[in-house]
């Protein structure tokens, strides 16, 4: 994929990890390992079994006197007890909620944390989509959610870790420099584990777009393939324009979408757009063997984007969303690999045939209904939010 150099690229070492217990076993090791500092945030926390295993392996860390910053939104993980919050509080684990449902101040009905990140001593990094909860792990009887992040291991550890203090301190502009951010730490990898990769984020209210920004370069310079893994997939105008334009080019675009999904209604308008897609061109494979949650797209066996970002407007223009960009065909090969064995093992390709075998005029208007529905609760959640500078 040509597309042009950005000097905000820097070389890290990183690994794709699936959702499940090599998931979790990662992360507790991460945490019990740390020495300074864990930032932990994202959009849901559950009170089961995964969250506190989690919460057992954080308080080992805060014996070691690591400070712990504990940061989840406040509408999808609203169902957090009291008795939960404050057995981490007397561990000396700082906690926070991102903003309640409402926020008299600015209105920002809707607005959430959206992002999924863990930050290890400004050195190890975790981004991706996957929460911390049991769905998202394998348990007896609990088939673990599709689901990817990376783990990355390098200068963009401490990118991350800014950020993190960014997002717990509210975004303030002026604020004082923690030892650690000018604390200059080396990395040393082997030339075949450097990969170029840059933090890439979606803050309506703060006027970032760069999440959106991206896709618009990968559909511009695309020039053989895109796959495209998505859990709720509702493109709007621009990006249906950008699609269009990628496919009018001769790429191909390939498109895993959900079979089953935690959200019927999401799913049921995202069959709506199966009409236009086919009559695109573009190709639809339904995964089947659990509910996909995973988000991120391939361009050209050389170019990656993952993360939490969802293409819909919700992503686009309300939750607080972040992605990892990496420049790299060695993993971007890997990533299609993956995505190809998944496409040819676990997926139903939906064809032109298929749809309209199984599309009857009555599940044709639910969908539409639904479709309909979902561009109302968009704009909603949208049209209100105020941009800072």
């Amino acid at each position: 994929m040509k597309h042009l150099v950005d000097k905000t690229f820097t070389k890290n070492k990183i690994q794709l990890i699936k959702s499940g217990k090599s998931y979790f076993d990662l992360l507790i090791k991460l945490i019990i390992q740390a020495t300074e500092s864990i930032h932990i945030q994202t959009y849901i926390f559950d009170d089961d079994e995964t969250g506190n295993l989690i919460v057992d392996a954080l308080k080992i860390a805060a014996a070691k006197k690591v400070k712990i910053y504990v940061l989840v939104d406040g509408y999808a993980s609203r169902n957090l007890s009291s008795i939960f919050i404050k057995n981490l509080k007397k561990q000396n684990i700082h906690f926070h909620f991102f903003e309640p449902f409402f926020k008299n101040n600015n209105f920002y009905f809707g607005r959430r944390l959206h992002h999924k990140m863990i930050v290890i001593d400004t050195k190890y990094a975790i981004v991706g989509g996957i929460n911390i909860a049991d769905r998202y792990n394998d348990l007896p009887m609990i088939n673990a959610w599709l689901d990817y992040a990376v783990f990355l291991e390098g200068p963009i550890a401490k990118e991350l870790y800014v950020l993190c203090l960014k997002t717990w301190n509210g975004f303030k502009v002026k604020r004082n420099l923690k030892p650690s951010e000018e604390e200059n730490i080396t990395f040393e990898f082997k030339e075949n584990e450097n990969s170029l990769c840059k933090i890439s984020r979606n803050d309506w209210v703060r006027t970032k777009n760069e999440i959106s920004a991206t896709y618009k370069e990968i559909f511009e310079n695309a020039e053989q393939q895109i796959t495209i893994m998505c859990s709720y997939f509702i493109a709007g105008r621009t990006i249906r324009k950008q699609l269009r334009y990628a496919i009018k080019k001769g790429v191909k675009v390939r498109l895993i979408l959900a079979s089953q999904s935690d959200v019927k209604i999401a799913k049921s308008a995202e069959r709506w757009m199966y009409d236009w897609l086919l009559r695109e061109n573009i190709e639809i494979y339904e995964y089947q063997s659990t509910v996909l949650h995973a988000k991120m797209c391939v361009a050209d066996e050389s170019f990656v984007t993952i993360g939490s970002f969802n293409i819909n407007d919700i992503s686009a223009y309300a939750s607080i969303e972040l992605n990892i960009d990496i420049d790299d065909s060695a993993f971007a090969k890997k990533v299609t690999q993956t995505l190809d064995k998944i496409i040819r093992e676990d997926c139903i390709h939906i064809t032109a045939a298929i749809h309209h075998k199984t599309n009857t005029i009555f599940k044709q208007l639910y969908h539409w209904t639904c479709y309909k529905i979902f561009r109302i609760l968009f704009f909603l959640f949208t049209f209100y939010f105020k941009q800072r500078e």
